[in-house]
């Protein structure tokens, strides 16, 4: 049977919240960058609701709804490939790979973004599902159901892995999936992933325990 792993990427693999923290620190100033980021959260799931706006178009719209000076609203998106990966990524899923997992990336992103991203991340992917090219964001079902048609994994064989409880976690329970909370904040849990981890270092074990290979 084939195994697997799908994973969602800002804030999974890449340092979602250092870098638009690092962003909105150049365009705003330190002292209003905690607020500014409670408030990103809130307005970045309406903007994206209907999923007809690239993500390009979702950090634009959503730094002209913080605030930021004319001629500053594109800096988040223009730094978004600049990104980093968190430090365990890399070998924690070329371990995976080594181990016979099969790895995907389901993002609420768009094509050029997760072209630079996996360039950082420097693993391969055997598929990638993003938002731009199906007209739907997460939390809703589609990129698990577009991810199911073209690889034909099997239910079974399948482990989703992400660090967000709303647009991944909580889904993933809807469709009767297996996942892998990756808990890098210290959040109380609203929805029940299958395992917790606080970072990837042990994921590839982790993996194998839920699915035996």
């Amino acid at each position: 049977m084939e195994r697997w792993a799908t994973f969602d990427c800002y804030g999974t693999l890449i340092d979602w919240d250092g870098g638009v923290r690092a962003e909105l620190t150049r365009v705003f100033g330190d002292e209003r960058v905690e607020d500014l980021l409670v408030r990103y959260h809130e307005i970045e799931p309406a903007l994206q609701r209907n999923g007809a706006s690239s993500y390009r178009t979702v950090l634009t719209e959503a730094m002209r709804e913080l605030g930021a000076p004319a001629g500053q609203e594109h800096r988040l998106a223009e730094s978004l490939p600049g990104w980093r990966a968190f430090p365990e990524v890399k070998n924690a899923l070329a371990d995976a790979r080594r181990r016979g997992w099969k790895l995907a990336i389901l993002s609420n992103t768009d094509v050029d973004f997760i072209a630079a991203s996996q360039v950082t991340i420097g693993v391969p992917f055997d598929e990638v599902v993003v938002a731009q090219e199906i007209g739907s964001y997460k939390p809703a079902h589609r990129h698990w159901e577009t991810f199911f048609e073209r690889t034909k994994a099997p239910r079974d064989g399948h482990v989703h892995v992400a660090a967000s409880l709303f647009h991944d976690i909580a889904p993933a329970n809807e469709l009767g999936l297996r996942s892998v909370w990756i808990n890098r904040l210290g959040e109380r849990a609203t929805a029940q992933p299958t395992a917790e981890l606080t970072d990837l270092f042990s994921l590839p074990e982790t993996l194998d325990e839920l699915v035996p290979g």
